[in-house]
C-alpha cells in the first residue's frame, strides 16, 4: 500500500509541476524539489527494515561487522548522491549533477578502500 501511495504522491506532483511549468517555471521546479523530498522521507522506513534484515544477516557471519558498515555507507553515499543529482537535473543544472555524482563515485572509492586493502592481504597471504 506504501508504494501505491508513493507513486500517487509522484503522480500528483508531477501533474501539479506540469500546471505551473507553462506560467511560473520555479514553482513547477519547487513542487518537483518537494514531491521529491517527501517521497524520500518515506524511504526510510523501508531502510530500517533493511538494516535490521542485514544486520540479522551478518550475526550470523563471523567478523563481519566492519563490512557491513562499510556496506551501508557505501548504498547511503549512492543513494543520497543519486537522489541530490536528480534534484540537479529538474532545476536545470546538469553540470552541478555531474559534479556530485563525481563526487559519490569517489566518497564510494575510498569508503570501499578497507575492502579492497583486505582482499590485497588476504590474497598476499595465500601466495606467501
Amino acid at each position: 500500500m506504501d508504494v501505491a501511495r508513493v507513486a500517487l504522491l509522484g503522480i500528483v506532483g508531477v501533474l501539479t509541476g506540469l500546471l505551473f511549468k507553462s506560467g511560473k517555471q520555479e514553482y513547477g521546479a519547487y513542487i518537483g524539489i518537494g514531491v521529491s523530498v517527501l517521497i524520500f522521507s518515506h524511504l526510510g522506513v523501508y531502510l530500517g527494515q533493511m538494516k535490521e534484515a542485514v544486520s540479522s544477516f551478518g550475526q550470523m557471519l563471523a567478523g563481519s561487522g566492519e563490512y557491513l558498515g562499510i556496506l551501508f555507507k557505501v548504498v547511503g553515499i549512492t543513494w543520497l548522491s543519486e537522489f541530490c543529482a536528480g534534484l540537479c537535473r529538474d532545476a536545470g543544472y546538469q553540470s552541478i549533477a555531474s559534479q556530485v555524482e563525481l563526487f559519490g563515485k569517489t566518497a564510494v572509492l575510498l569508503a570501499g578502500m578497507p575492502v579492497f586493502l583486505s582482499l590485497i592481504d588476504t590474497i598476499a597471504g595465500f601466495m606467501a
